[in-house]
Parts: structure tokens; sequence; C-alpha cells
């Protein structure tokens, strides 16, 4: 199984569409270079929780900022996704809690209802909320990932690569989907408008982002050396969009997202961001403007629920795999890791997901 640090090499996933979707006409470089900003669904969402926690604010902050967050039905009913009203209602008061973040290159108005033939969950995470509220974990699940998409519309059910249940069934059918996949039951979803990335990373001012080996652009003569590198939104997005000449491909870029996420959040945390008042307004604008969240998702209670998380306590893993080159109907896939990756779910349902990375570093980036 290989890990972050030490990925696969070779044949890459070169087809994106679900099985039984058709074929598009290929798409000119603007509209291709906006299906990979799939990173803001963390940047976004990651920005919107660890500021109001680092600021302690959140109570206050969300009267300002949340008439600018899009609201849409993004779960089924409770008992959909794994529990009942009254337990997700106990989670939100006292318990551990699991959001589903999807990122979609959809154009669409209405992000989490039906989606036309082609679009896709090209990020899919899960974020744990410690019970203790003083730890996050945040974990990829790879959207070629093979697995079992319930029926849906003209889907019939049956193996498929996991992105294609947005496909098939809108935000709804994926939350299934994921449930299904991991046994834990869902308290929120959220959805990231990849319109805003330059503004929400140079609403930070750049980020530093440090590189654990040398990345080479495919798109320019740019070349990130090992190191720590200062990035605009242009050059982030170019970074974010690597995988020809970055180790493991698909997973390589998770792991390029991942650490720029964590330059972002660390760059929140620190500086005049959030003492200068226009910045951290034109910061908060910009990250509410780009989400879209459940209509049942009260962001006043997640504001309460993070207050107390510190960015150094936001851990990041992606389940583990066994190939990223299973030869499928539906394309080249990624094959899971079941025995590993179950673990990992009965850590998260058992709220126990933090230590057990730390028993099993190879799991983080």
């Amino acid at each position: 199984m290989s890990t972050d640090l030490d990925l696969v090499r070779g044949d890459q996933p070169s087809d994106d569409r679900p099985d039984g979707v058709p074929a598009a006409a290929p798409a000119p470089t603007k509209r291709k270079m906006r299906g990979w900003k799939k990173a803001l669904i963390g940047l976004g969402v990651l920005l919107l929780i660890m500021v109001l926690g680092v600021t302690g604010g959140g109570f206050y902050l969300y009267h300002r900022y949340d008439h600018k967050v899009s609201r849409q039905d993004l779960l089924p009913d409770a008992a959909g996704v794994g529990q009942t009203d009254e337990q997700r209602d106990a989670n939100w008061k006292s318990g551990p809690l699991n959001l589903l973040l999807l990122g979609s290159d959809s154009r669409d108005d209405e992000p989490g209802g039906g989606s036309s033939i082609g679009e896709r969950s090209d990020t899919i995470m899960l974020v744990h909320i410690a019970k203790s509220r003083n730890n996050a974990t945040i974990i990829s699940i790879p959207r070629d990932s093979y697995v079992t998409v319930p029926a849906a519309g003209s889907w019939k059910g049956g193996k498929n690569k996991i992105n294609a249940a947005f496909a098939f069934g809108g935000a709804k059918l994926a939350a299934t989907t994921v449930h299904q996949l991991t046994g834990i039951p869902l308290d929120g979803a959220m959805i990231a408008n990849f319109e805003s990335i330059h503004s929400l990373v140079d609403a930070v001012d750049g980020v530093n982002v440090c590189v654990p080996y040398d990345v080479r652009s495919t798109f320019s003569t740019k070349v990130w050396k090992t190191g720590c590198h200062q990035m605009d939104g242009d050059e982030a997005e170019e970074f974010m969009r690597q995988r020809k000449e970055v180790p493991g491909g698909d997973f390589g870029r998770m792991y390029n997202q991942q650490l720029v996420v964590k330059a972002v959040i660390a760059k929140v945390s620190k500086g005049d961001l959030l003492t200068d008042p226009l910045k951290f307004d034109g910061l908060m604008s910009t990250v509410a403007e780009a989400l879209t969240v459940d209509k049942s998702l009260d962001l006043q209670k997640l504001a309460l629920a993070v207050k107390g998380i510190s960015p150094g306590a936001v851990k990041f893993a992606t389940l583990p795999y066994t190939s990223a080159d299973l030869r499928t109907s539906a394309g080249t896939a990624v094959r899971l890791d079941m025995t590993k990756a179950d673990a990992m779910f009965a850590a998260v349902k058992n709220d126990t997901i933090s230590q057990y990375l730390v028993d099993h570093p190879s799991l983080t980036p």
C-alpha cells in the first residue's frame, strides 16, 4: 500500500467519466482549468472553520456572514445517513461531528440538486470534529475510488467510481454513497464554489507552501524545488493542478492540495489578517460567498463547535489504497485497501481518529 509520501508511480487514471456517462466534447483550456479548482473545498471550508475558531468570535461573526452563504438540500434525511434526528441534535450539542465536504466542477446555480450527466464531485472529504472540540481531522477520499454507488435516476446501481454518485444523483447520492462506504453518520454537508480560488488565496496575501519533493509544471516552465515557496492565487492554482510531474499522480495532487490548505490555515492564524478590519472582512466575505451548505447546517453551532480548535490541531489523511491502476468498465480506478480503511472508519466512529493517526503516521502527510 502506498502512502502520501511513498506514492505509487505508473499509469494514472485517464478517463474521468463515471460508468454510463457519455463522453463530452473536449473543453476549452479555461473551462478545464476551472475544473481543477477542487482544492477550494478544503480551503474554503477550513478557512471558514478556522477563522471563526481562531478569532473566538464565531457567535458574533455568524450574524454578519451567514446571509452570504448559499443554502441547498445537500443531504438525505438523517435516517439516510445513519442516524435519527435526535442523534444528530445530540451530536451538535455534545457529541463528535462528521461533515461531508464536496467540490464540483458544476456551474449549476443549485449545486446540491440533481446534476446534469457529466458533472463530478472532484473532491470528497470527511471532516471529523472531536467530541472534545479541541481537534479536527480531514480525510480525503480519492475521486476515482471504485465503490458501490446506489441506484438513482438513470443509474441502476452497482460498482463505479465514487465521483459518479454526484453525476447521477447530486450531493444527496454522494452523501448516501459515502455513508454506505464508511458507515459514518453525517451531521452536515458543504460544497465549494470554485470561482473564488484566486480571491481566497490572494485574500490572505499569498501562502508559503513547503514542498517535500521537486514538482515541475506541465503548464509552464515553473519548477518548485524541494523547500518552501511563496505563492499567490495564480501560482497556487497551477501548483495544485499538477499530476504528471508529481509522485503518485492524483494522490500526489491531493497531497499538494493539503499542503496549500495547511499553509493557508497557518497564514490565517497569525499576522495582521485577524486584526486588519478590511482584510478580515474581505477574507470572510470571500470564504462565505464560496460556500453552499445544507439547509439544516447551523453555522452558529458550527462556529461554537470549532472555537477551541487551533490550526495545529487539524490533521489530514487520505484513505489507504492498494492500486491506482485498477481496470474497470468505468475506466482506470483506485482500489481502496478496505481492511485499513475500515480501521480508519472505526476510529472516526469511536472518536479516536486523532490518536489512530498518531499510531499510524504513514497515513498522514
